[in-house]
């Protein structure tokens, strides 16, 4: 059985608003269970599909400077 984990996470999320993928998103940081991250990663691919390359490098700004800090929280 060959099953995309792609599409399975874009179909689960179809037709969810705004809330619902915010509550996903940050349920899935909060609980730090590594099952979540593929649905992270997918989520972030469609993120950087759609993005110019202004948000892009914004991204890749965020990204480097939390990996030189060691991913530690905000706060």
């Amino acid at each position: 059985m060959n099953i995309s984990i792609r599409d399975h996470i874009i179909n689960n999320f179809k037709g969810d608003d705004y809330d619902s993928l915010q509550s996903a998103i940050n349920e899935s940081i909060e609980s730090k269970d590594e099952v979540t991250l593929p649905g992270m990663g997918v989520f972030f691919e469609i993120v950087w599909q759609g993005a110019d390359q202004r948000l892009k490098n914004e991204m890749l700004e965020i990204i480097k400077n939390r990996v030189a800090e060691g991913t530690k929280e905000n706060g």
